[in-house]
């Protein structure tokens, strides 16, 4: 992977991570939480299409496969923070996190998937 590439993706990780921590530890979803969600995103976005230039398109693996994943529910993820924050439902404000949490495990898949698969000899 290139270097700029993994800088992006591991950018990524930080970002997302301070979200949704922050936001779970809060209790209650708040706008600067969801710009670290959207700085997630794009670290991702911009990391993401680096790797798809050094490698030449995406993979059909379990890395490839549940990187795309990833990134769609990372956008959806962000765009439901931004309807709830709109509409300031008490509720959804602080049961967001829920969401939250899922997302970033689902995330973590693609990112440690290529490390597994080295120490597996895969």
């Amino acid at each position: 992977m290139s270097p700029l590439a993994s800088t992006f993706i591991t950018l990524a990780l930080v970002s997302y991570t301070i979200g949704v921590w922050s936001e779970r530890l809060q209790k209650r979803l708040k706008w600067w939480h969801f710009a670290f969600f959207v700085l997630g995103l794009a670290f991702d976005t911009l990391g993401t299409g680096l790797m798809f230039e050094y490698v030449g398109g995406m993979t059909a693996d379990v890395h490839g496969i549940s990187g795309l994943i990833a990134i769609l529910l990372m956008v959806v993820h962000a765009a439901w923070a931004f309807v709830v924050l709109r509409r300031q439902d008490e509720e959804a404000l602080t049961r967001f996190h829920r969401f939250s949490v899922f997302v970033w495990a689902v995330w973590l898949i693609p990112y440690f998937s290529p490390m597994f698969f080295a120490i597996a000899g895969a």
